[in-house]
């Protein structure tokens, strides 16, 4: 191993979890961050698989995750009146329902505990690359040298532009995201979440420990939004756009009547990364959404991330020329998360399913489950599991995605 030393940018979720497990293989690495601390203003809920979590042991924080979390033992899709209980796998945890914040601040402080530095307000801005290393400039004028610099920085990473100025950007799923805590009628059983298709739109709900229920809302929108502008919106404007969505939907027109305001969270476009042509350059290297972020419907978006930063520090580790290490890691990574992508993106275009499809939907389920593998696929998905201390061998790594 000839690296020392790493820069990663962004503080997210890949971030820390990369900057822990290099420090693990004897990499020092400091995060830098562009927003002013390790949970700011993010919001939104997402749902994290079981391979996320035991590829969090790895490193050591997964029981951290797991008291933020809540887990779904149960499954359940619904279309219209007809619920239809979704297959799980025997002796494999369930999916966790973690809020995003809680999540980050749950890695953050388990990276500081193993010696990661952060460094907050440090947005980047550019990279200039020498022989020995890499220097990072940040927005406020200061700069960090390391031996390589990896790109944690999200769906909008620059670091990606920098690899790559013709790297494609974040494509828009057409549907804008909604979040809340609230009350409900209907009963909701415990550990369970529900995939509702609705008359004009998707969204799902999940039982609280505290006799509440959360629900996201996917609403189909032609025109992009980004976060900020879609906070720009007031809740109130946004709220009665989800009641009248939703409105004829049951549970979904009283869990948007019952949300207020000031619970609403808005997350504004939903993105998806299409295949990223460059991976890497020289002495940079990118992780998590800045190179592969499926749809949300996935459920895999964190737990992939999670499982690459773990790659990459292996690849790092064993092999001492660094583009044969970025290679690797691309090779390993690669197939396995343009194949749940793909997935990914098969399920968004059923979000708007029509009304004829919705009522044949229920009859056709058990036989689309079994024409698709679906358990196959689950268990491809959510028992795969990162060797991290076997020494790294890519035909071993491909024939286990």
């Amino acid at each position: 191993m000839s690296i020392r030393t790493a820069l990663v940018v962004g503080g997210g979720i890949a971030g820390p979890v990369a900057a822990t497990a290099l420090r693990k293989v004897g990499i020092d690495a400091r995060v830098f961050e562009a927003y002013p601390g390790p949970a700011s203003g993010i919001g939104s809920t997402l749902g994290f698989a079981p391979n996320g979590l035991a590829a969090l042991d790895v490193i050591g924080a997964g029981d951290a995750v797991r008291r933020v979390a809540n887990p779904m033992r149960h499954t359940v899709m619904a279309l219209g009146h007809k619920d239809v209980p979704l297959p799980s796998l025997p002796g494999v945890e369930p999916l966790q329902q973690v809020d995003r914040s809680d999540l980050h601040l749950a890695l953050h402080d388990h990276a500081v505990s193993a010696g990661v530095e952060f460094t907050y307000g440090k947005r980047l801005v550019g990279v200039d690359e020498h022989p020995s290393g890499v220097t990072a400039r940040f927005a406020d004028g200061s700069t960090a040298d390391g031996d390589v610099l990896i790109g944690a920085d999200g769906i909008k990473s620059l670091v990606r532009t920098l690899i790559d100025p013709e790297a494609p950007p974040a494509g828009y799923t057409g549907m804008l995201g909604f979040g809340a805590y609230t009350t409900v009628s209907v009963p909701v059983p415990a550990e369970t979440m529900v995939f509702a298709y609705g008359r004009n739109a998707y969204y799902l709900y999940w039982s609280m420990p505290d006799g509440r229920v959360g629900w996201g809302a996917n609403l189909p929108s032609k025109e992009y939004l980004s976060l900020a502008d879609a906070r720009a919106v007031p809740n109130e404007q946004w709220l009665a756009t989800l009641r009248d969505v939703y409105g004829p939907d049951t549970p979904g027109g009283e869990l948007a009547r019952n949300t207020t305001p000031a619970d609403l969270e808005v997350v504004g476009a939903i993105h998806i990364m299409p295949p990223v042509p460059h991976w890497y350059r020289d002495r940079l290297v990118l992780v998590g959404d800045a190179v592969h972020a499926p749809s949300n419907s996935t459920g895999q978006g964190a737990s992939l991330a999670i499982e690459s930063a773990l790659q990459l520090a292996r690849c790092l580790r064993d092999f001492d020329d660094l583009g044969t290490a970025f290679a690797t890691y691309e090779a390993i990574r690669r197939p396995r998360v343009e194949r749940i992508a793909a997935r990914g993106a098969k399920i968004n275009s059923t979000k708007t399913m029509g009304p004829v499809l919705r009522r044949v939907m229920p009859v056709m389920m058990p036989a689309f489950a079994k024409l698709m593998k679906l358990e196959e696929t689950m268990t491809r998905e959510q028992c795969y599991t990162v060797d991290f201390d076997a020494p790294v061998n890519p035909a071993l790594e491909l024939a286990r995605i």
